[in-house]
């Protein structure tokens, strides 16, 4: 089945051109031209990947994406322009799973999408629904869910690859470096501020009082690791 991806920027030849590169790959597109039409496109129907720039009429990319996750975990990547750290670390801030920086290859933007995709998708034939629990946190890898108190939680897939990692190797301290080589892949070319974001945004999630974590602990210049 042909994965559905949204491509929202107002600049339209840069939108074309996605849009022709991905029709290649086999991929359905769909193009939004505001962030006010981006988030009307994704209440309205299932998307497999967002691609959404900063800089939109309306609404701009962050406000959108804030918006975007307060009823779905669709995987986002932002389009900022080159060199604006501060954009990029507001983007994961609000929910973005990853960046691209202006001006792109193409070629990065499709590799990108695939990474996602293949860490997103669920596995055609799982032996068995793999069900974690941990204390009050039940983690479903099946289906891609996590509840704390019979509650469930809503994480970006980023946010659930951190935490499925960490809960299926307890104990086990990984460095920053490790879970962006891990988690994001050894071609990413974020850095490890990526990590400290999602963690930060995962304890918010999880933990009753993030400053004093229960279940995502930090171990002081070494990394983080799941105590169970």
């Amino acid at each position: 089945m042909a994965k559905k991806v949204l491509v929202v920027d107002d600049e339209k030849l840069i939108v074309k051109g996605i849009r022709f590169s991905l029709e290649q790959d086999g991929m359905e597109v769909d193009c939004a031209y505001d962030g006010e039409e981006a988030v009307e496109c994704i209440q309205n129907k299932e998307y497999d990947m967002i691609l959404l720039d900063l800089m939109l009429p309306k609404m701009n990319g962050l406000e959108v994406c804030q918006q975007v996750r307060e009823f779905s975990d669709v995987p986002i990547i932002m389009l900022t322009a080159k060199g604006e750290d501060m954009d990029k670390i507001m983007g994961l801030e609000y929910g973005a799973d990853d960046y691209i920086t202006k001006p792109f290859n193409i070629l990065e933007v499709k590799a990108r999408i695939k990474a996602i995709m293949r860490r997103t998708q669920k596995p055609a034939q799982e032996e068995k629904a793999r069900v974690v629990e941990s204390g009050d946190l039940k983690l479903d890898c099946e289906s891609r869910r996590v509840f704390i108190h019979e509650k469930e939680i809503n994480l970006t897939a980023k946010e659930f690859d951190v935490l499925e990692l960490l809960v299926f190797n307890p104990n086990k301290v990984y460095s920053r470096e490790n879970l962006l080589n891990i988690v994001w892949g050894y071609e990413y070319p974020g850095d490890v501020r990526t990590v400290d974001v999602h963690i930060r945004r995962l304890r918010e999630k999880i933990e009753t009082n993030p400053s004093e974590p229960k279940y995502v602990h930090t171990k002081w210049g070494v990394g983080y690791y799941f105590q169970a």
